[in-house]
């Protein structure tokens, strides 16, 4: 295990990252998509719901398994194969002796639900069908042992572990946005201490889920009818559902170094904290703290954020955002939708491939927000403002 030197902290590295996305798999396909200006969305599908889908893919590449593949539901698949994407990414898919001490922390949200179990139930007992111990009668015969299992959060660190054999130390963060920055900010804090050599990070989405636009529809959070980016949608706010697999491989650089890989960028920081939002300008200021916290270079930079697209958290971000002309701004909700858990990590993997790559992508919308960036970017700051919880940072820095 690294010891940290008496100078200070180990220097951590991303030395890997897996993207499965609605624009594609892999670091090209979407580095091209993000290029060319393409968004992937659904209008209809679940109209009037908007959802960004999951390009489809073949699961036998990175999950080889049917089986494996079966006791999954959709969530679980995608963060899967996003995981076995980074880890050859790093060059340590199937490398035994690193992946048995290799930690693991995983954004997750709750599992996805059998709606024709659901529904049936629901219908029976509006209907009046429903005799006393009823509910657990159905739970019991109508639901299969493995659906349970694929409604644990902690079960998609258990298939990367199964699938992968990623079998050190494994954490499991819960909390919507919020928990992809815990998962980044603990994992960078365990290997700048010393506590661990190298570790996967990261989540997974499936937003093609009835269940989950229920849900959100119940806060009004939704965005419905019409797609529009993120910075056009004053007057008609709210978030639409995508389906991503993000996971990042993140090492000390005596780690990385000693075993000869390549880095694509150095994570320097990553801070989180939980405004109140009980007052207007709660979430600017909270912003504003965490800005301070990972010291950004003065003469400017880039910005890349999972602003949401939902009120009034975003206006306040976009506050934030214009007291820092300097930061060229990017939304990965415009060309990804919004991933909850998975939106940071998310974040994250296009901030090293940017940096390593030598250039941001493209402006997502003509609102004036996204502006073109001339000159590579050397540091680039990742924000996560969770909808109605909850917000983040971390700075991400080419290695020269």
């Amino acid at each position: 295990m690294t010891e940290t030197s008496v100078s200070g902290p180990a220097e951590v590295w991303i030395t890997g990252i897996g993207l499965a996305t609605s624009l594609g798999e892999g670091l090209d396909a979407n580095w091209d998509a993000l290029d060319q200006g393409r968004v992937n969305v659904d209008e209809k599908a679940f109209a009037p719901y908007i959802v960004h889908p999951w390009a489809p893919l073949n699961f036998d590449k990175q999950i080889p398994k049917k089986g494996d593949q079966r006791q999954m539901e959709a969530w679980q698949r995608i963060g899967t194969y996003a995981a076995g994407l980074a880890l050859d990414s790093a060059g340590v898919k199937g490398d035994k002796e690193i992946l048995g001490r290799m930690d693991m922390v995983i954004a997750a949200g709750g599992g996805e639900r059998d709606l024709s179990v659901d529904t049936s139930i629901l219908n029976a007992q509006a209907m009046g069908n429903s005799a006393p111990g009823f509910l657990n009668e159905r739970l019991m015969s109508d639901l299969r042992p493995t659906l349970f299992l694929a409604q644990l959060s902690n079960l998609l660190a258990g298939n990367i572990a199964i699938v992968h054999g990623v079998c050190g130390t494994s954490r499991t963060f819960m909390g919507e946005e919020v928990a992809g920055v815990d998962a980044t900010r603990i994992a960078l804090a365990r290997i700048a201490a010393g506590q661990s050599d190298i570790a996967l990070i990261g989540g997974s989405h499936n937003g093609e889920r009835k269940d989950l636009l229920v849900l959100y529809e119940f806060g009004d959070y939704n965005l419905t009818n019409k797609y529009a980016p993120v910075w056009e949608r004053e007057g008609h706010s709210g978030f639409a559902l995508g389906s991503v697999g993000a996971f990042l491989v993140i090492e000390s650089k005596a780690h990385a170094t000693a075993r000869g890989a390549k880095p694509f960028a150095r994570l320097t920081s990553a801070v989180a904290d939980h405004s109140q939002r009980k007052q207007p300008g709660e979430v600017t200021a909270t912003l504003e703290k965490l800005w301070s916290q990972i010291s950004p270079p003065e003469g400017g930079g880039a910005i890349i954020t999972g602003a949401t697209g939902a009120e009034p958290a975003t206006s306040e971000e976009r506050a934030f955002l214009a007291k820092h002309p300097d930061f060229v701004v990017r939304s990965t909700g415009t060309r990804f939708g919004h991933t909850m858990e998975t939106q940071f990590a998310l974040g994250l993997g296009l901030a090293a491939l940017s940096v390593s790559r030598g250039s941001l992508f493209p402006p997502g919308d003509s609102s004036g927000v996204e502006i073109e960036m001339s000159k590579p970017p050397t540091q680039i700051v990742v924000v996560g403002t969770g909808h109605w919880r909850g917000e983040g940072m971390a700075l991400v820095e080419s290695i020269k």
